[in-house]
C-alpha cells in the first residue's frame, strides 16, 4: 500500500522532452500531497565511463514551485535577452551606478581639516 502511494505521488501530470544537441531536458509537472503543482527541470547528458567501459547518464534536477514561476520566468527571459542582444536591463544598469557611487571613497586626512577655514580667514 505504501509503495502504491509513492508511485501515485511521483506520477507525472504532464511531461515535455526537449532534445538539444548532446543534452536532453525534461520538463515534468508533478503534484504535492496537497495537490499543488510544481515543475521539475532535469538536464540529462550521456557520458562514457572509461573505467567500466559503459555509457551512463549524468542528471541535474531543479524543482520549481508555483509561487516562484513568475520571478523565475522573468529572470530567465532577462538572461536570454542579454545573451541574444548584449543589452543589460535598465534596472541592472541603475543598480551598477548606485553600487559604484556607494563604493566611491574620499581620501580625507585629519591634517587637512580646518585648512580651508584658516586660508579663507585671510
Amino acid at each position: 500500500m505504501e509503495e502504491q502511494g509513492k508511485q501515485e505521488r511521483r506520477e507525472d501530470i504532464f511531461s515535455k522532452v526537449v532534445r538539444a544537441g548532446k543534452r536532453t531536458y525534461f520538463f515534468d509537472v508533478k503534484a504535492t500531497r496537497a495537490n499543488q503543482y510544481y515543475l521539475t527541470i532535469t538536464e540529462s547528458k550521456r557520458r562514457f565511463d572509461t573505467e567500466q567501459g559503459k555509457f551512463f547518464y549524468e542528471k541535474h534536477k531543479i524543482f520549481l514551485y508555483q509561487e516562484d514561476f513568475e520571478k523565475f520566468s522573468e529572470g530567465l527571459q532577462t538572461a536570454i535577452h542579454f545573451i541574444e542582444t548584449g543589452e543589460k536591463p535598465v534596472e541592472e544598469i541603475a543598480e551598477e551606478v548606485s553600487t559604484a557611487k556607494t563604493n566611491e571613497s574620499v581620501d580625507v586626512s585629519f591634517e587637512d581639516l580646518g585648512k580651508e577655514e584658516s586660508t579663507s580667514d585671510k
